[in-house]
């Protein structure tokens, strides 16, 4: 299974967008796998800048073939670029507090979520809307389309 990472920059988590960022990843259909909210230190985010290590984090994982999914919905690195409807698009306007990082690669995506997480940190389970194994009908969603 493919994962990603996701995080929840210092100025999202500010700005209190955490539930609405996840709302619209898991209205789309992303599992998430693991999450915590967390302070990196400067120390953790050795070549990141000290913007990431400001404030608190909240970190998380997806499954299932979701790199590309995730870059479409957060938008372009540069809100300004953004189309409306993406995360970036419709809740910033500034390239230095774009509010949420994704990983940009599958390669990418593995090393940041063995930097950020532990492996006994990730929940297996079976979404209520996957089709049972013996049902051959698809459970829908309760939310509308």
């Amino acid at each position: 299974m493919e994962r990603t990472f996701i995080a929840v920059k210092p100025d999202g988590v500010q700005r209190g967008l955490c539930g609405e960022i996840i709302r619209r990843l898991e209205t789309r259909g992303f599992k998430l796998v693991a999450a915590k909210f967390q302070q990196a230190t400067e120390d953790f985010m050795k070549r990141l800048c000290k913007y990431m290590s400001s404030g608190p984090v909240f970190a998380m994982c997806g499954g299932s073939d979701i790199v590309k999914l995730t870059r479409m919905m957060l938008g372009e690195t540069n809100p300004a670029e953004s189309k409306p409807g993406s995360i970036r698009g419709d809740l910033c306007i500034n390239i230095g507090r774009n509010i949420i990082h994704g990983s940009d690669t599958k390669e990418n995506a593995k090393r940041e979520v063995e930097l950020w997480f532990k492996p006994e940190e990730f929940v297996t389970y079976t979404s209520c809307f996957q089709p049972s194994s013996t049902s051959n009908r698809p459970i829908r969603s309760p939310l509308p389309p």
